[in-house]
């Protein structure tokens, strides 16, 4: 019987996979999700090197929200890494959303960095 974790680690190969099939050169827009915390970034993988990156780490998103673990931080650090990324000419992406399921946290971040006005 496996473990969680390695049943965590299959489904994000399986979806890394797909991603990398579909992907046609464009970076990704991977996230990161903890108890307390979750963390975006967008990785060029062509180059092997982060584009823009951005959590609930950092001292803005944690003044603008009252919890680092919920929905509205997520949507916080969504908006800021698309606002990153941009700056770095980063206009569309792909959403690698790892193990998780869309929804809740992970959904929260990218229909922020959506608004925000990347493309994926």
């Amino acid at each position: 019987m496996k473990t969680p974790r390695e049943l965590f680690e299959r489904r994000r190969s399986r979806t890394r996979v797909a991603l990398r099939k579909t992907s046609s050169g464009r970076p990704r827009l991977s996230v990161h999700r903890s108890s307390q915390h979750i963390y975006a970034q967008v990785i060029d993988d062509a180059q092997g090197h982060t584009v823009a990156a951005a959590s609930t780490l950092d001292a803005g998103v944690k003044k603008a929200v009252k919890s680092t673990s919920n929905s509205a931080a997520a949507a916080e650090v969504g908006k800021l890494v698309a606002e990153r990324a941009k700056a770095n000419g980063v206009e569309t992406v792909v959403f690698d959303r790892g193990g998780y399921i869309f929804h809740g946290r992970v959904k929260a971040l990218a229909d922020a960095a959506r608004e925000a006005g990347l493309k994926f």
